[in-house]
C-alpha cells in the first residue's frame, strides 16, 4: 500500500514538472526594461477606448471610445471625467478625435461628426450626406476651419469651411478597411478588412495604390516611421519595416518575441530611436535602437486588457489606450535591464 502511494506521488511530480516545462516554453524569453515608464490611470468607464488628443493647452485633453464615450482631462491626463452629449444613438462608437489649437473634431459610427471651436466647452453635431461612402473612421484637424476625414471604405474628404462642405480628394474608395493611418505630411496607409493587402495614398494622387502583403501572414496594422518609411504588423507577432533604399521593397520580417502567443496591434515612436509596440493581453514591447533589438515591459502584464493604441504627443507625453477603459500614461524613459 505504501509502495503504491509512493508511485502515485512520483508520477504526480513528473506530470507537474512536465506541465511547468510546457508553460515555460510558451513564455516570453526577451529581456525586460529596467524601469516601467507607464502609470495605470483609473477612468470612470469600462468602454473600449479608441483615440486620444490634446488641445493647444497641453493640460487639456480628450479620449473617445465605444458607447459614445467622451472623457476630458484638465491636468495632463492624470484624472479624467466623463462628458455626456445629447446624440441620437447613445451606443455610437466615437472612433477618432483631433485638435488644432482650440478647434477640435470627433468622428464615429454610425455617421457621427462633431465639431468645437472652444476646446470642447461646446460640441456641434454636423450632418453628413447620406451619399457618403462608408462611415467616418478617422479625422485630422489641419488648422483654422480645416480638417481631413476618412471613412471605413477608404474614402478621403477635406473641408475648409468648418465642416459645412466636404470635397473628395480620392476619386474611388477601395473597400472595407481594418485600419487607416496618416503621416505627418498627409500620406495614408490602409489595411484591408481581411488583412490580405494594403494600399497607400499620397497627396495629389487620384486613387489608392494597392499592394499585396509580402508574406503568408495576414496584416494587422500599418503606419509610418519617423523617417517616412512604413512599418507593418502581421499576425503571430511579426514586424517588418520598408527598405529605406527601395520604397517598394521590405526588410526581412522578424518576431521580437517568437514564443509569445499574443498579437501586436499598434506601434508608435517616442523618439527617432525609441519605439513602442502594443499588443493583446496587456503586452508592451520597447526598442531603444530603432527596432533592431527589443525589450518587454513586464510590469504592465497584469493589466487585464488588450492595448489598442499608443500615442506620443511629444517625447515626454504619451498614452496607451485599450479595452475596458484602459489608459496608461507615460512617466519617463525606459532603459534596458
Amino acid at each position: 500500500m505504501v509502495c503504491s502511494k509512493t508511485i502515485v506521488r512520483f508520477w504526480q511530480r513528473i506530470v507537474m514538472l512536465l506541465a511547468a516545462a510546457l508553460i515555460c516554453t510558451s513564455c516570453s524569453t526577451i529581456g525586460s526594461v529596467s524601469y516601467n515608464p507607464w502609470q495605470v490611470i483609473s477612468l470612470p468607464t469600462k468602454a473600449n477606448l479608441q483615440d486620444i488628443a490634446f488641445t493647444g493647452n497641453p493640460q487639456h485633453g480628450w479620449v473617445v471610445g465605444s458607447e459614445a464615450t467622451l472623457l476630458e482631462t484638465l491636468d495632463g491626463g492624470t484624472s479624467w471625467k466623463s462628458i455626456g452629449l445629447d446624440i441620437d444613438d447613445p451606443r455610437s462608437r466615437f472612433a477618432s478625435v483631433s485638435f488644432s489649437g482650440s478647434e477640435g473634431w470627433i468622428v464615429g459610427q454610425p455617421s457621427v461628426l462633431l465639431h468645437t471651436n472652444d476646446e470642447g466647452k461646446s460640441w456641434t453635431r454636423i450632418a453628413l450626406s447620406s451619399q457618403l461612402p462608408g462611415s467616418p473612421s478617422t479625422i485630422a484637424a489641419l488648422g483654422p476651419n480645416s480638417a481631413e476625414m476618412t471613412t471605413d471604405v477608404g474614402a478621403i474628404y477635406r473641408t475648409s469651411d468648418d465642416g459645412k462642405n466636404w470635397k473628395a480628394v480620392v476619386q474611388d474608395s477601395f473597400g472595407v478597411v481594418r485600419n487607416i493611418n496618416r503621416s505627418e505630411d498627409g500620406q495614408y496607409v490602409a489595411v484591408s478588412s481581411k488583412g490580405n493587402f494594403y494600399s497607400v495614398w499620397k497627396p495629389g494622387q487620384e486613387a489608392w495604390e494597392p499592394h499585396n502583403r509580402n508574406s503568408s501572414r495576414r496584416l494587422q496594422n500599418m503606419g509610418f516611421t519617423k523617417d517616412g518609411r512604413l512599418w507593418m504588423l502581421a499576425r503571430g507577432g511579426q514586424i517588418q519595416f520598408s527598405d529605406p533604399s527601395n520604397p517598394e521593397g521590405w526588410g526581412k520580417p522578424f518576431f521580437p518575441d517568437r514564443k509569445a502567443s499574443w498579437g501586436l496591434l499598434d506601434m508608435a515612436y517616442r523618439t527617432d530611436n525609441e519605439v513602442w509596440v502594443a499588443g493583446g493581453g496587456g503586452n508592451l514591447l520597447c526598442s531603444l535602437d530603432g527596432g533592431k533589438t527589443w525589450l518587454k515591459d513586464r510590469e504592465v502584464e497584469d493589466v487585464p486588457a488588450n492595448f489598442y493604441r499608443i500615442v506620443f504627443i511629444g517625447p515626454d507625453r504619451g498614452f496607451v489606450i485599450g479595452a475596458s477603459g484602459t489608459l496608461l500614461k507615460y512617466q519617463g524613459s525606459a532603459e534596458a535591464a
